[in-house]
């Protein structure tokens, strides 16, 4: 089922917008090649530019079948700095985000997350709208409460991380009500 998505939103300072394969040096070079940004994603830190084309592709070709629908977050002067994305089975939501180490601390991702969570909510056949973190993931949890998500369970040793050497992590659910 596609969902009614835009191909771009915005935030009081930043831009989302669909994300192209023309962005994949961005991409590499801004979080998806950095260890330290990739820590506590569930897909593996990109090791050369080849990995993020294929991200790109998957995810260009998932918008298109409406299960992915993923944004690279933009300043005012068009600089990348991280991005945003949607996974829809059959209307129940998860997302996630990933932002620059260079720009941790700013409130870019709890601005993002909170537009986000206001588009979902009122985007047509969404059912639910929740995700999930390392329980270790601090500053998320605080991303996530301010945007107005609420912790469901905390699931003990629930995940394994790739880039925690895949070790079973405890993981907290959160969910938007």
């Amino acid at each position: 089922m596609n969902l009614p998505m835009p191909e771009q939103f915005f935030t009081d300072r930043l831009g989302a917008h669909r994300l192209r394969h023309e962005d994949a040096e961005e991409i590499f070079y801004t979080y998806a090649g950095k260890s330290e940004a990739t820590k506590y994603v569930a897909w593996a830190t990109h090791r050369s530019l080849a990995d993020t084309r294929r991200y790109l592709a998957a995810t260009i070709g998932g918008w298109k079948a409406g299960v992915d629908y993923s944004f690279g977050i933009r300043l005012p002067n068009h600089r990348l700095i991280g991005s945003c994305g949607v996974i829809n089975d059959q209307g129940a939501i998860q997302f996630g985000y990933i932002l620059s180490p260079s720009q941790w601390g700013n409130g870019y991702a709890t601005e993002v997350c909170q537009t986000l969570m206001k588009l979902l909510k009122s985007t047509p056949g969404v059912t639910s709208i929740g995700t999930f973190i390392d329980a270790d993931n601090i500053a998320s949890e605080r991303v996530l409460i301010k945007s107005g998500l609420h912790m469901v369970e905390r699931r003990q040793r629930w995940f394994a991380f790739v880039n925690q050497d895949n070790q079973l992590k405890d993981c907290i659910i959160y969910r938007l009500p």
